[in-house]
């Protein structure tokens, strides 16, 4: 389940944790002409506004002082959202019970996509998500899934 972090990755996370913040996730993405580095943040008590400036600004200055990133960009700062990624064991024990859809990188059991009820997390092998879907309980393996997150619309 441990994957290697890229530097970047690492820089932000070390910030997030000097304030006490997760990092949920981090995209860099073009829009238009700017290349947009988007990060994402969660605590247990949620996210605010203020919230985003304040890591905004924390980050913003531990980039400029480290600068990784070569060429201009702009920085984003937001919460995950009502559709949040998960994206570590500790995401699929802390939302259990709630709707989610899992993306995987080819069939199993003849799903691409899989709809249900987050049930957890299994440490088994190499890990896999648990899920309740059409009264099955699933045990999707972690290698499988390319993308999870929360589906309140589901």
């Amino acid at each position: 389940m441990e994957e290697k972090k890229s530097p970047l990755r690492e820089i932000v996370e070390q910030a997030g944790a000097e304030l006490g913040y997760e990092v949920i996730a981090l995209r860099f993405t073009r829009e238009g002409s700017h290349r947009v580095l988007k990060v994402f943040i969660d605590r247990p008590e949620g996210i605010t506004i203020k919230d985003c400036e304040v890591f905004s600004g924390h980050l913003s200055a531990v980039l400029d002082e480290q600068d990784p990133i070569s060429g201009a960009y702009l920085l984003e700062v937001s919460s995950p959202g009502i559709d949040r990624p998960l994206t570590k064991p500790e995401h699929f024990q802390r939302f259990a019970g709630e709707p989610v859809e899992l993306r995987l990188y080819s069939p199993w059991q003849g799903r691409k996509k899989i709809k249900g009820i987050l049930a957890g997390w299994s440490a088994q092998e190499d890990g896999a998500v648990l899920v309740e879907a059409g009264g099955e309980k699933l045990a999707v393996p972690w290698r499988m899934v390319a993308k999870a997150r929360l589906a309140p619309d589901i």
